[in-house]
């Protein structure tokens, strides 16, 4: 059964696909990192508990895109560091250069396979709610929400 707790994601399977996809296709692959106390990378760079690393072959050494972990080398202000990312801490993995990619949900999926973290209380969390719809034949006339028109991209914020 592929939604038993023991199945593999496909998380890892896709991030390798949009990383290879990228450069292919000429464009460097950029990942946003939710960093918590499993994530090890420079903290001078985390801003709101976030970071974005640049994940092409040309800013990295001995990347390995693994199951678990993403793990390689990188320069941050010439100065050399190992880093290593747990797989499921991965929001987003995007082109830099067009800002097509693809960003993963940080439900409580991926929280529960991670170390308890503190939670800061200025730092706004998202959940999902119910939503009722209205029956047919029923007396409520809210209208059914449409879905954005247009093709979806990411957009990287700073």
């Amino acid at each position: 059964m592929l939604n038993s707790p023991d199945a593999s994601s496909t998380r890892p399977y896709l991030l390798r696909a949009m990383h290879e996809w990228c450069t292919d296709s000429g464009f460097t692959p950029y990942a946003a990192i939710f960093v918590d106390e499993t994530v090890q990378v420079p903290m001078e760079y985390v801003k709101n508990g976030e970071i974005v690393l640049n994940l092409g072959y040309d800013a990295t050494s001995g990347m390995k895109l693994g199951n678990e972990f993403i793990e390689f080398k990188a320069r941050f202000g010439g100065v050399p560091r190992d880093i290593i990312i747990p797989i499921h801490r991965v929001m987003a993995i995007y082109a830099k250069e067009n800002g097509q990619g693809m960003s993963f949900p940080m439900g409580a999926a991926s929280d529960a396979m991670a170390a308890p973290k503190k939670v800061s209380p200025s730092r706004p969390s998202l959940s999902a709610v119910e939503t009722s719809h209205a029956k047919e034949g029923s007396d409520d006339e809210s209208p059914t929400p449409t879905p954005p028109s247009g093709r979806p991209a990411l957009t990287r914020v700073k």
